[in-house]
């Protein structure tokens, strides 16, 4: 897989079963790029490894004055340098093309399980959380798939150079046998705390990251209650928790590259001081000396992959048990597909058996509950995004039970409208391009949405003089927008998308009463024949559904319309009259 094939046609399935696991499966569908690169390291490692020999050749051949030697010598050399320079290139472009298309190959994989999951995601996962798998952990877990090949070639290049060493001159070479385990070993009983000092640290670190997540997304409401400084001090405070592990993590893996600068010192000053004692005996000829010690020099190099594995698989394990976490979550079984009831697109009445909440087909129900917290519940349920710890039975649709329909299926039927509806970044021409039936012109959605002075406003911002509000640019979130104008462009883009069913929670809660009446109105016109279900508590809005339902304490308790159920049902008129309980009473007596 080369970068200018990204994306995968299919990233694959993978195994979510562990950290470990999900690794390994990330490694076994690279083993091409992964062998590649290990050829590639071999090559440069053993050309390193080969200097030696042709220093050692040159030395004595100056020693024996023989000029075809030197000559055989610097040409040797002269091959091994090719082979190091053509070595090093390849592998270095070979592992940034694996830790490119590994990360990439787990984006795919995170961005298909968001699709999947929804707003289900960020119930079941915390929202800092998802945004570490999303960036920091993607890079972790690339890195490590990089390094495990560059780890191997440099591995094989050790052991035969030893062999080699071993065969030239069993004196020395038995010392550097010896040597060369214990040095790439010594580290291990250091490993499991710097790992948990490492743990630690990515711990802290994702709990300052959905700090700040959390803030910036509530920032406007702590604006209005002045709670700024209250969430700064709390921010300062996670990241001055994270600064000071951070400086313990590093402590550690300071005094693990310390060993790997020791160690390998402590061999080359044993080998020289062994050598020149061979050397002065007269056992051995200079040049082997210096053969041998310029191979243990260069010995430090592919020893320091083991260090860099070891950092690697430290930081990347808990990044993979963290995207193994979030890869692992599920919608349903899907038992539809078995069912044979891939191709479905059931129609009819929406029945929740948990509240007894029916919407009949074709008509415009608005649902009002007492607790806001309540109806947005309800809302994602009704879409069959019911939350995870939920153990309530799944919502039917025209008899079918959402959770036994295909993910496609499920959301063509019925999509739901939260909220605070995200506006992507770019033109309101690319904002409107959503999956429909085509029956909705984007037109005739903006103006049932009452997005004439959005149009206007979108105009007057643009930059381009076109003059063509569709081709105006909305920023990121819309945040040059007022929440009332978002508001609207978000209900347009849900009206376009013409859905059998269509859930929306609070659509106009940002907007002037005059400019509500008026959406209540086109939306009921646009969405004639078509299922709608509106949780609001105004009463403009719910004098233009065709039917009410009242939902109090987990139930759905009364039904009719808005003007009946003020009439007869106490309760409701205190929720959508904000009617106290003392003026209730007073009314009761009276």
């Amino acid at each position: 897989m080369q970068i200018r094939d990204l994306p995968y046609a299919d990233p694959g399935v993978p195994d979510a079963r562990s950290g470990p696991r999900f690794l390994l499966w990330l490694g076994r569908n690279q083993l091409r790029g992964q062998l590649k690169a290990l050829g590639w390291g071999l090559l440069h490692h053993l050309s390193v490894g080969g200097l030696p020999v042709g220093a050692g050749l040159a030395v004595q051949a100056v020693v024996d004055r023989s000029g075809a030697r030197l000559a055989l010598a610097g040409g040797l050399i002269a091959v091994l340098g090719l082979g190091i320079a053509v070595g090093d290139t390849m592998l270095h472009r070979t592992a940034i093309t694996n830790w490119i298309t590994a990360a990439a190959r787990l984006q795919q994989l995170l961005a298909r399980k968001t699709a999947e999951l929804g707003s289900a995601l960020t119930r079941r996962v915390a929202a800092g959380e998802v945004v570490a798998v999303s960036t920091g952990d993607v890079e972790k877990i690339g890195w490590f798939v990089e390094a495990v090949s560059r780890f191997l070639a440099a591995a094989c290049a050790i052991v035969l150079i030893c062999a080699g060493l071993l065969w030239y001159l069993p004196s020395l070479g038995l010392v550097v046998a010896i040597g060369v385990p214990v040095l790439a070993l010594a580290v291990l009983p250091l490993l499991p705390r710097a790992t948990q000092r490492a743990d630690v640290q990515r711990d802290k670190a994702g709990k300052a990251t959905e700090l700040a997540s959390d803030t910036v997304a509530g920032l406007r409401v702590l604006r209005g209650i002045g709670g700024e400084e209250l969430f700064l001090g709390r921010y300062r405070a996670a990241s001055q928790e994270v600064r000071k592990a951070a400086v313990r993590s590093a402590r550690m893996w300071s005094l693990i590259s310390a060993v790997q600068v020791l160690l390998p010192g402590i061999m080359l000053i044993t080998v020289v001081w062994y050598g020149a004692n061979l050397a002065l005996d007269g056992r051995i000829d200079p040049g082997q000396l210096v053969t041998v010690y310029s191979a243990v020099t260069l010995l430090i190099f592919p020893l320091g992959q083991f260090e860099e594995i070891a950092m690697a698989y430290s930081f990347s394990r808990p990044s993979a048990k963290r995207a193994a976490r979030v890869l692992a979550l599920e919608r349903t079984s899907f038992e539809a597909e078995r069912g044979g009831l891939a191709d479905a697109r059931p129609t009819g009445d929406l029945y929740d058996p948990a509240t007894g909440l029916r919407v009949p087909a074709g008509l415009l129900t608005a649902v009002v509950c007492g607790d806001p917290d309540a109806a947005g519940r309800l809302a994602e349920r009704l879409g069959g995004h019911a939350a995870e710890e939920e153990k309530s039975p799944s919502v039917l649709l025209g008899g079918v039970a959402l959770d036994d329909l295909p993910l496609d299926a499920a959301r063509a039927s019925v999509l739901v409208q939260d909220k605070d509806p995200v506006l992507l970044s770019g033109t309101l021409d690319e904002l409107l391009d959503v999956p429909s039936s085509g029956a909705v012109d984007p037109a005739k959605a903006l103006a049932a949405a009452q997005c004439g002075d959005v149009l206007d406003a979108l105009v007057q911002a643009s930059v381009d003089g076109t003059g063509d509000p569709m081709r105006s640019r909305i920023t990121e979130r819309g945040r040059s927008l007022s929440g009332g104008q978002r508001q609207r462009l978000a209900l347009a883009r849900s009206l376009v998308t013409d859905p059998e069913v269509l859930v929306l929670d609070e659509p106009t809660s940002a907007v002037d009463s005059h400019t509500e009446a008026r959406i209540a109105e086109g939306v009921k016109a646009l969405r004639t024949g078509r299922t709608t279900v509106v949780f609001a508590s105004s009463p403009l809005l719910l004098d233009h559904a065709d039917r009410v339902v009242f939902v109090h304490d987990g139930a759905a308790t009364a039904a009719g319309s808005h003007r009946e159920l003020v009439r007869d049902n106490g309760e409701y008129r205190a929720v959508v009259t904000r009617e106290t309980e003392q003026e209730q009473l007073i009314e009761e007596s009276a």
